[in-house]
């Protein structure tokens, strides 16, 4: 069984997308298609060489998921996944991919997404921090005891957990993890809490924008964040991206479904190569790679 998995923010580098661009028709037209939509050239943040530029969230997010898209759409034939899955962002790169979602509509989405998360982030200072070598009973125990919204966010891997919550709530959760033994706690630097109840009102403005995208059957099940379960209800999936942005990431979850469900082959589409990382964490055995052309 194979996997295709899509990575999430924080994936981005300096001049991705440009070797795409640069080998395909097909790619420049779905490029210049995203500069269009967007209303920017993005292309020319992707392809240049300021890593600042391309870390504000209304570019990041709709950089990730140009070059995942347009990557899986160009194996064309060779792209033939048992199951997709994305981490966060992700999600919307593996929709796409999987044609429950058009390309265009996909990239309208993460653009309202990013900038509403940008917007929430500005209404609610807030951040995120993580957590490393410590249980997640532990980690989740202790944000409960925390009076301010603190909780956790992304479940990465076994021992790897990240915490989103107001600037105070995650300076004491930080204090109390190192107590209770975290090899590591500390503070990312993100515009704001992801994936908590801060994110209420970028999830309102979201919503609406999934309500009326259509969304079709897909080549294969779909491994969501909110669920880490296998779906295919185009109903089911539209009400669970509803919740994605103030539910945790159930990362870890996913993989180990994945794995259940008979997954030996994980090919990771997009930037970077952190995902594979992290199934290796779970399952040494797990056949990991990067989509080439």
């Amino acid at each position: 069984m194979h996997a295709y998995i899509f990575p999430g923010q924080g994936a981005q580098y300096a001049g991705m997308g440009k070797e795409l661009y640069n080998c395909s028709e097909l790619a420049k037209e779905m490029f210049e298609k995203a500069n269009n939509i967007l209303g920017f050239s993005i292309t020319d943040i992707m392809f240049g060489e300021d890593s600042n530029a391309l870390k504000q969230t209304k570019v990041t997010q709709p950089a990730i998921f140009i070059h995942s898209v347009i990557l899986a759409k160009l194996l064309a034939n060779n792209f033939k996944p048992d199951m997709v899955a994305g981490h966060s962002l992700g999600e919307f790169s593996a929709l796409a991919a999987a044609n429950y979602i058009s390309f265009d509509d996909g990239l309208k989405l993460v653009a309202k997404r990013a900038s509403a998360m940008q917007k929430a982030c500005e209404k609610n200072p807030s951040t995120m921090a993580a957590v490393l070598g410590l249980e997640d009973s532990i980690v989740e125990k202790i944000c409960l005891e925390i009076k301010e919204i603190v909780v956790p966010a992304n479940y990465n891997c076994p021992g790897q957990l990240v915490i989103s919550g107001t600037n105070k709530g995650i300076e004491i959760a930080c204090e109390k993890l190192i107590l209770a033994g975290a090899k590591r706690a500390i503070k990312i630097p993100v515009g704001g809490a992801f994936h908590s109840p801060l994110m209420e009102s970028a999830r309102a403005e979201l919503e609406e924008a999934i309500y009326v995208t259509k969304f079709t059957e897909g080549i294969c099940p779909i491994y969501q964040n909110v669920t880490a379960k296998a779906i295919t209800s185009p109903k089911v999936i539209k009400e669970n991206l509803n919740k994605q942005l103030t539910a945790s990431v159930l990362w870890t979850q996913n993989m180990r479904q994945m794995i259940l469900d008979g997954v030996n082959n994980v090919t990771e589409v997009g930037p970077g190569k952190v995902l594979q990382g992290l199934f290796k964490k779970i399952d040494r055995g797990i056949n990991t790679q990067s989509a080439e052309l």
